[in-house]
């Protein structure tokens, strides 16, 4: 069945959700805590934050996109947006220095995935302070 326009949503304005966004991509968890709900911010950012320092330590790699056939490309490319949106601790890592790489072995291989994953757990994070901005969500 389709929606009638009463039904719909309209898109809310970009200055009621685009600060706890940007800041949620910025500081994991910044964004919740901007919104007002300190716990699951906190939750957010130690949790965030140790997947990625986890996947520091277990010497994983960061990706940078690449050329070539498409497979390579998706994986590089997609790989790159995952230690991307890991915001703050991406970008200190990388201005750091921090660059190993690409070795055989499965803790450097988990270590990668931990990397990607904080990026994507983040980007989970600032749909959640999207939806609360937007007063769609509690």
């Amino acid at each position: 069945m389709a929606q009638t326009k009463e039904q719909r949503q309209a898109p809310p304005p970009i200055g009621q959700w685009l600060p706890a966004v940007a800041l949620g991509w910025l500081v994991p968890g910044g964004g919740h805590v901007l919104l007002k709900r300190p716990g699951r911010g906190a939750l957010l950012g130690i949790t965030i934050t140790l997947m990625f320092v986890l996947g520091l330590m277990m010497r994983g790699s960061m990706f940078q996109p690449q050329t070539g056939d498409l497979l390579t490309v998706l994986i590089n490319v997609g790989g790159f947006i995952g230690d991307a949106c890991s915001g703050i601790l991406y970008l200190l890592s990388a201005w750091l220095g921090y660059g190993q790489p690409d070795m055989a072995g499965h803790v450097h291989d988990y270590g990668t995935k931990f990397l990607v994953t904080a990026g994507l757990l983040n980007i989970l994070a600032m749909v959640d302070a999207f939806e609360i901005a937007a007063g769609r969500k509690d």
